[in-house]
């Protein structure tokens, strides 16, 4: 795909002007069920501290609630499809706020703890990346790349503000207030603007409906894969593996970011802004990176971000890692990893199509959710048998050129815009 004409960015610089302010809900969103991973290792030495817990104890309850998601984001994607994003993002919102506050009742018994993490689970569906990108997927069609990349700049927006500010409540005010803060306040943000702004295409379609006082009509339908044929389409699948494999090292990495950091010889008070420059890094890759895949294949930029993480990563093992390499393996690790669901959530819309989307990507999401139950726990269990985090690492770069390769073997997208919507 080359340049955008004239007419194509007339179109995209329209999609903007309306839907800026979803984008915006989106993204807020998104950085809402985003932070407990990213500020998971602030936590980890004051907790480990106070209930004596090692690294797998501690990352044991965020592995059972990615096997929530891994079991049920179809499901929830089901219920995006059928009514909207909204519905499910206003509930969600709410009780998820709560959830995240209530760890702050944690009193050392490993069964709470693991039953917060299980509440926390539950609730967090109704929020997760299938519900954000559904709705900013469906009403984007030129500016889909870039929209997304805003949307998913989530995660590293929560990756920039979650370490150095879950840090300073913990050291002002205690960790247990530092979950309270975080949960109501944060989520209390990402509320108001859903509230606001969130309506997506379904969202749309219904009220249209109920102002023509003709609710009675057939639901929207929209151009795309049947869910028979996505399970036979191979990119999808090459997708899936390409995203499961580099998420799996990702999320390891993004969860133990910090006392990687602080085994490669930095202060906690280093660690955490150097992760909060990662993600800065992880904004700019999404930014980057969705710019370039509204112009160009994204088996190009996507293979190519893919694979970089193979010269990041052994940057920031310990007995190599000075302050210059750190800076270069952070900001290299946080800019890809800041493309990956992004990549994700975009391949999905352009293979899949609309028509099922929000099931298709709930398919994804349990693929995400699976390599984030597998990439912290084994990260943790790595650190207590080798007593350092290189051997993750370098299995990471392996992983990284694998993964960009798969990436680059996809096929060219198919015409969804030459469809005939179909019921779906």
């Amino acid at each position: 795909m080359g340049e955008l004409d004239l007419e194509q960015l007339e179109t995209a610089r329209a999609e903007w002007r309306r839907y800026w302010p979803m984008v915006l809900a989106a993204c807020i969103g998104f950085s809402f069920m985003s932070f407990m991973t990213a500020a998971a290792g602030v936590f980890m030495d004051p907790l480990g501290s106070e209930f004596h817990w090692g690294r797998t104890e501690l990352s044991l309850g965020m592995a059972i609630a990615s096997m929530l998601s891994i079991l049920c984001s179809p499901f929830i994607g089901i219920l995006i499809d059928r009514h909207g994003s909204r519905r499910l993002a206003l509930p969600g919102l709410v009780l998820t706020s709560i959830a995240i506050a209530a760890f702050s009742q944690a009193n050392g018994s490993l069964t709470q703890w693991l039953g917060l993490w299980i509440v926390w689970g539950v609730v967090a569906l109704l929020v997760q990346s299938t519900l954000w990108s559904t709705a900013i997927a469906s009403v984007f069609r030129v500016g889909k790349g870039l929209a997304l990349g805003v949307t998913m700049s989530g995660t590293a927006l929560a990756q920039v503000v979650a370490p150095p500010l879950s840090n300073y409540l913990i050291e002002m005010f205690g960790w247990r207030t530092a979950y309270v803060v975080l949960g109501l306040g944060w989520g209390g943000f990402a509320l108001l603007l859903s509230v606001l702004f969130l309506f997506d295409l379904r969202d749309r379609a219904r009220q249209r409906m109920v102002q023509a006082a003709s609710a009675s009509s057939a639901p929207v339908s929209l151009p795309g894969l049947g869910i028979s044929e996505a399970w036979r389409d191979v990119s999808l699948w090459k997708v899936a593996a390409a995203t499961f494999l580099v998420l799996t090292v990702t999320i390891a990495v993004v969860v133990h970011q910090f006392p990687i950091l602080v085994e490669a010889g930095m202060s906690r008070t280093q660690a955490a802004w150097l992760v909060s420059l990662s993600g800065v890094a992880g904004v700019m890759g999404k930014l980057i990176s969705g710019t370039l895949i509204d112009r160009y294949h994204a088996r190009v930029v996507g293979g190519v971000t893919l694979a970089s993480t193979a010269v990041g990563w052994p940057l920031l093992m310990s007995g190599i890692a000075t302050p210059v390499t750190i800076v270069i393996g952070i900001m290299i690790s946080g800019y890809a990893a800041g493309t990956k669901i992004q990549l994700c959530s975009y391949l999905t819309a352009r293979y899949a199509g609309m028509r099922n989307y929000g099931t298709i990507f709930g398919f994804m999401t349990s693929v995400i959710a699976l390599a984030s139950a597998i990439g912290p726990l084994a990260a943790g269990a790595s650190y207590d048998h080798f007593g350092s985090y290189t051997p993750l690492l370098l299995v990471g770069v392996a992983i990284s050129l694998i993964s960009g390769g798969l990436v680059f073997s996809l096929r060219g997208y198919p015409d969804w815009n030459a469809q005939v919507p179909v019921a779906a």
